[in-house]
């Protein structure tokens, strides 16, 4: 199986809803961390809805005692202490919301960023087989839902859901002991029915959402890739192709959207039924108790007040429940990134990598992407220490696959490398890169500006340090021409700059790093004849006194390597110095005859 086949095959199954509550306990942890200002913010949050449950029955007084027929005096006194007090609870209610919401409002913040943080790192760590399955629009789509579906979940579970769930339980008991079991009963049996009935069509309409979102992500995700490869999509004139695309993966998220719409109608029209009947059975019940002279004008408005206090929040339930169904199926998503296990990780007794210009040697390397296309096989060759050694060989041959293994995005399947004598799988990753420069073919860099992306190597480098490094690449000529110099932006992906621009940045940075081995993966292949030997001569410069490997299609760029090595198909078909391959009149011999036979070389 492919590397990174596993891996695609995670990346949209739906998650069972075990899986999605799940969620809620990889939260405990960071909510741990506040355990005083969870306990003030349900202290708040209780007093508040006490508060709020007190509000009918002071109503109910307040009704009672301006009603005529229940009072006999000639003038009926104002109760002004009852409608100071009803005052002062709604005032306590809303302020007690506001100091809960203020006390649990860093909790939330800090869970939001601990989590964050986590999955970054933990992405970071992963190898690169990951990174190169996974669509990054898609990726951070996931994670900014996982994120929001955090705040969402923080916040409307344990102050709505838990508050209602209380307010039930409460207003209960009151409608029990001041009244009749019946009330009680029509509360307890409308609200369990009401709360069966979200449950179960929200389960069945979960797809649907499920369905929505993955079609959202995938037209989102096609938009990214289009708009990140414009200039692809020029060259070959595919605007009208990519503007189908685009459409056709809308049209499948339309279609989505409207099954996700009417089932959302079927689950609020069914619990508008539940409301309005419950509702109706209670005022009939209160009417007729009222009309019997068993409940006063004030019970009745009491029971009124309740069924509205109830049903609102109620009502308001069913959609939180839906929303924390979906924060949920987010959260899921984004944790399930960190479930990723990475293929290359350190050994439990790895130690620290030999710094400075060490050796490398490759010794009898194997090594595939896919076990049924090898890419090198039996590779055995060393790199003196402070030496330069080049590989060349054609396209697909393995070349570039070398600096991949050395760096440790993947580990050899056969063999070994060592640096410093010590096998890389001994050492951590993070002590071996350290001591490593690269400059690749394909330089990305970040959307910000020259200067930081120079100072990326290292980041603590003084601005005379960055200068230094900007000279010994060749761009000081080019940020002295720069309006805005150093503080120049690139654009996406260094967009804004040349092909030999970026190179040279890529150069700058390598440079800054003063790493004691330089990996050149075609380091000039974008680079015009003038700015090629200008950057070969500073790249000499660099490799004084260091381990270089250089991988280079332009054989002219390494005729003074200290030796070079040949590959043909994932084996060394020879090594030596220029001249003595040239005398050998073999693979190497052949391919420069090519390349000075070549018009663009």
């Amino acid at each position: 199986m492919p590397r990174g086949a596993a891996k695609l095959q995670h990346d949209d199954p739906d998650p069972s809803s075990r899986t999605e509550w799940r969620a809620v306990l990889r939260l405990l942890p960071y909510l741990a961390q506040f355990k005083a200002r969870v306990g003030i913010a349900m202290a708040f949050l209780i007093a508040a809805k006490l508060a709020n449950v007190a509000l009918p029955l002071v109503m109910k007084e307040i009704v009672d005692a301006l009603d005529v027929s229940q009072n006999t005096a000639a003038a009926i006194a104002l109760p002004l202490g009852a409608l100071l007090l009803y005052g002062g609870l709604r005032f306590a209610t809303v302020a007690l919301g506001e100091l809960r919401d203020l006390v649990f409002g860093r909790v939330t913040e800090r869970a939001m960023h601990g989590v964050a943080l986590d999955v970054f790192r933990h992405l970071h760590s992963l190898d690169l087989d990951f990174h190169l399955a996974r669509r990054t629009g898609g990726l951070s789509r996931d994670i900014e839902r996982g994120v929001g579906g955090i705040r969402f979940l923080l916040r409307f579970m344990l102050f709505n859901i838990v508050p209602t769930l209380l307010e039930i339980g409460l207003i209960a008991g009151i409608l029990l002991i001041n009244y009749s079991w019946s009330f009680a009963a029509i509360i307890v049996v409308s609200v369990g029915l009401y709360i069966v009935f979200s449950v179960v069509v929200t389960e069945w309409r979960t797809s649907h959402v499920r369905t929505q979102n993955r079609l959202s992500s995938r037209a989102n995700t096609r938009a990214i890739d289009s708009l990140l490869n414009y200039e692809t999509v020029k060259y070959f004139g595919n605007e009208r192709f990519e503007a189908d695309e685009y459409d056709r993966n809308l049209d499948d998220w339309e279609a989505a959207m409207g099954r996700n719409r009417l089932s959302l109608a079927s689950l609020n029209a069914g619990q508008a039924i539940i409301v309005a009947g419950a509702v109706t059975l209670m005022m009939i019940l209160a009417a007729q108790q009222v009309v019997d002279g068993h409940m006063t004008l004030g019970d009745l408005v009491a029971v009124n007040a309740y069924m509205i206090q109830l049903f609102v929040p109620l009502n308001f339930l069913g959609f939180v429940y839906r929303e924390i169904k979906q924060a949920l199926a987010d959260m899921g998503r984004m944790f399930r990134l960190t479930d990723e296990s990475a293929a290359v990780v350190d050994a439990p007794d790895a130690g620290a990598a030999q710094a400075g210009a060490v050796s490398i040697a490759f010794d009898d390397t194997g090594f595939a992407y896919d076990a049924r296309r090898p890419i090198l096989q039996g590779v055995q060759f060393e790199i003196p220490a402070g030496k330069k050694v080049a590989v060349v060989g054609a396209s697909g041959a393995g070349k570039s696959t070398l600096a991949r293994l050395l760096f440790r995005f993947y580990d050899v399947d056969s063999g070994a490398i060592r640096v410093g004598g010590q096998d890389v799988r001994s050492v951590t990753q993070e002590s071996l890169r350290a001591n490593m420069g690269v400059v690749p073919q394909d330089t990305v860099l970040f959307n910000d500006t020259l200067g930081y992306n120079i100072r990326y190597g290292r980041p603590e480098a003084t601005d005379a340090e960055v200068a230094d490094a900007a000279r010994l690449a060749h761009l000081d000529g080019l940020i002295e021409r720069l309006p805005d110099g150093y503080d120049t932006l690139v654009g996406e992906r260094g967009l804004k700059l040349s092909g030999g621009e970026k190179q040279r940045v890529a150069i700058a940075r390598a440079m800054l790093k003063n790493p004691g081995i330089l990996i050149f993966d075609e380091a000039t292949s974008s680079l015009d004849s003038d700015s090629e030997r200008a950057v070969l001569k500073a790249l000499r410069d660099a490799a004084a006194d260091r381990t270089t490997l250089v991988i280079a299609h332009r054989l002219s760029t390494i005729v003074d390597a200290d030796r070079i090595v040949v590959l043909d198909q994932g084996r060394v078909a020879e090594q030596g110095t220029h001249s003595a391959l040239l005398q050998q009149n073999g693979t190497y011999a052949r391919l420069w005859r090519m390349q000075l036979d070549s018009p663009e070389d």
